[in-house]
């Protein structure tokens, strides 16, 4: 029993010309792509006052951004309905602009590829984190926020003991779907 290399060129080149240009596109589209997650939430209960009243609460976060696009992303806001206390690391050349609504934005002139700026809020109870920042965005669109979840990371033996049966896996599945097709076929 040999194998019908029409039908295999049948089936196999439109799938291997849709991989050839997912990789052509990705190869030589250049575009910034932002990417924006929280670093970290904190409240901080300072000690109480001289008088015995209860000290202040302190609120912290950051928002991180990060370019992994290959060219350099240009404008990068990063909008606040108020500005509290911050600081930007590392130490990047940025503008606080007022918003017409009453809100500021900070302004990056431009995000090289690769680079990632760290900007950090200071502010007292009662406002929290979700009062503070509305979006970040460039003049090439929005940048992606991600949920960021702390979990262990897998060891490097068993992530590539998963690529192995992954590629198994997708091996066996066009196999049997190849030998449906001949079955039915005869």
């Amino acid at each position: 029993m040999g194998i019908d290399w029409n039908l295999a060129a049948a089936v196999g080149m439109p799938i291997i010309t849709l991989f050839l240009g997912v990789l052509i596109n990705h190869l030589l589209e250049s575009r910034p792509k932002l990417v924006s997650h929280l670093g970290f939430i904190s409240a901080h209960k300072l000690g109480p006052n001289e008088d015995g009243t209860p000290g202040a609460v302190v609120h912290t976060h950051s928002v991180i951004i990060r370019n992994t696009g290959r060219r350099a992303a240009s404008n990068v806001r990063l909008g606040h309905n108020f500005l509290p206390n911050v600081n930007v690391y590392p130490d990047t050349d940025h503008e606080i602009r007022d918003l017409p609504g009453g809100g500021k934005e900070i302004v990056f002139p431009t995000l090289v590829p690769k680079k990632e700026v760290s900007i950090n809020y200071l502010y007292f109870a009662p406002t929290t984190w979700e009062q503070v920042n509305t979006h970040v965005e460039s003049d090439d669109g929005p940048a992606k926020v991600v949920p960021v979840l702390l979990q262990p990371q897998a060891k490097p033996w068993a992530r590539r003991l998963v690529w192995v049966l992954l590629i198994i896996g997708l091996t066996t599945c066009a196999y049997l779907a190849f030998e449906g097709m001949r079955w039915f076929a005869t």
